[in-house]
């Protein structure tokens, strides 16, 4: 459309910004990624201003249906890739670096929850597209089966199945879950604002922190012992705290940190019987991080 100066154009581009927030957080949410988002904004505004919007009643629906389908040919794409740069195996604090603006991507991906966005980044295209514009956005099955060339009931299923995968395991009866919670969200909260005092106060005298190879990198696995050496060590990752969310590890309270989706670490902590921390355990290595069940700390149960 070259004449983008009628009222349809006009109507079209009014929406399109007033709609914004909205379509960014759908894009968001089913890329992981604040640039792809944005990225993928700005090609749905490309595709609409060359399309015939006259008779389109809701524009919102409309626009809605352009941003997902940009997003679902970029999860493709992504998805047929043999090789991402996320799955290099680098140090997980160079990570924090890779983004535009990691304080937007470490904004957004806390609002979303980061241990959810793991999940959907294992789900397919299609069960992401089904689950996020259904459960999130509220939008018909009726409406989402083309987008994903399938009948209503299928397309269902597929959100059926992306729930229940979200969901994840049961979380493992432990006693005082409560307090250990507490204790991990403080942990998380005393590393962003580098408050060495709130984190010594959480940590048993003789704590152990393992860390394997790829954490920092280093040649061999890292221990640490001991309560300041361990919060001070903790001071040095601000940054990455910024990616870290609290989750379920196998079913038990722990902390992920990922990058657009995907686990660059997690932390598992064992607690003493006056609820202080007594270890960490802090895994990197892309084939160990496979073999844990990364799930959201809360799904609505």
């Amino acid at each position: 459309m070259d004449d983008f100066t009628g009222d349809a154009g006009q109507r079209l581009a009014a929406r399109f910004e007033a709609d914004r927030p909205h379509l960014t957080a759908v894009a968001y949410r089913l890329l992981g990624s604040a640039t792809e988002a944005d990225d993928a904004l700005q090609e749905a505004w490309l595709r609409a201003r060359q399309a015939d919007t006259g008779e389109v009643g809701n524009l919102t629906g409309w626009l809605t249906t352009v941003v997902t389908r940009v997003c679902l040919n970029l999860l493709r794409a992504r998805r047929n890739r043999r090789e991402d740069a996320l799955d290099a195996h680098d140090s997980p604090a160079a990570a924090v670096t890779e983004s535009g603006d990691p304080a937007r991507e470490a904004l957004l991906a806390n609002e979303v929850g980061i241990a959810l966005l793991v999940v959907l980044d294992a789900l397919s295209p299609a069960e992401r597209v089904a689950f996020v514009l259904h459960d999130m956005f509220a939008v018909p099955f009726e409406e989402i089966a083309p987008l994903i060339d399938r009948n209503p009931a299928a397309t269902r299923q597929l959100a059926s199945r992306a729930r229940r995968r979200v969901r994840g395991r049961e979380p493992v009866p432990t006693a005082g879950a409560g307090r250990r919670r507490e204790a991990v969200e403080a942990f998380l909260a005393a590393t962003r604002g580098g408050d060495f005092t709130a984190l010594f106060a959480l940590l048993a005298p003789d704590v152990v922190l393992r860390a394997d190879a790829l954490v920092v990198p280093t040649p061999e696995p890292l221990t640490v012992q001991g309560a300041e050496p361990v919060a001070r060590g903790a001071m040095a990752a601000v940054a990455r705290a910024r990616l870290t969310g609290v989750a379920l590890l196998d079913g038990r309270i722990g902390l992920v940190m990922a990058e657009r989706g995907h686990p660059r670490l997690v932390l598992a902590f064992t607690f003493g019987t006056d609820g202080l921390i007594t270890g960490i355990d802090i895994t990197a290595d892309p084939e160990r991080l496979r073999a844990i069940d990364i799930g959201p700390a809360d799904t609505g149960r």
